[in-house]
């Protein structure tokens, strides 16, 4: 079909977000932050639009690929997925999710390659649009001190802005998940959970 790669050409990096300026800075932006952050490593514009989501094109080591940002809020990214997926016939095996996670402490990272959603609201939307939980998810740690005080409702926590103490270990977790998001792109997903996840136990 012409304007239509062949099925499975690219891989897709999904950074999961809420859009506009107003979460911008927020935590539960650390997603977007990331996938910006590939895209600005290998100088891929992300300004197209396709299925309530921006996206860009580029290449890594000579083979495509796709980073896109939902545009659609957090909890109904999975629409914005699925949409993307069925558009250019990417299989779920090619896809890689990144979001974050309230589960590990600020500055870490972890990789799988499959599973439940542990909660976060976007990524169950995304396995749920999908149909499968196979899909590999690079989670970046925001929980601080601070998210103790919050108790059951953590939605004013990831909502909020990192703070002075914590925004330095932020940017270094996704100045490293930049890089997982590559080794994952490039040697694949295993590879990339022996090298990064290790770093957690090393902590």
């Amino acid at each position: 079909m012409k304007g239509r790669e062949r099925p499975d050409s690219a891989k897709l990096i999904v950074g999961l977000g809420n859009p506009g300026p107003k979460y911008a800075e927020t935590r539960h932006n650390v997603g977007f932050r990331v996938t910006e952050g590939l895209a600005g490593r290998f100088g891929i514009s992300i300004r197209s639009r396709l299925c309530s989501s921006i996206w860009g094109q580029g290449r890594i080591e000579g083979h495509a690929v796709r980073l896109a940002l939902p545009q659609t809020f957090m909890n109904s990214s999975g629409k914005a997925v699925q949409c993307l997926l069925a558009r250019w016939g990417v299989q779920p095996s090619r896809l890689l999710v990144v979001c974050d996670d309230i589960s590990l402490p600020v500055g870490a990272i972890r990789l799988r390659a499959e599973g439940s959603d542990g909660g976060h609201l976007g990524l169950a939307s995304v396995l749920q649009e999908v149909g499968t939980q196979q899909v590999a998810r690079l989670r970046v740690g925001i929980r601080t001190e601070e998210a103790r005080a919050f108790q059951g409702d953590l939605t004013e926590f990831v909502l909020g802005a990192s703070g002075v103490s914590e925004r330095k270990a932020l940017e270094g977790a996704v100045a490293v998940a930049v890089e997982a998001c590559e080794v994952w792109f490039t040697a694949g997903v295993h590879a990339a959970m022996n090298r990064f996840n290790r770093r957690i136990r090393e902590r």
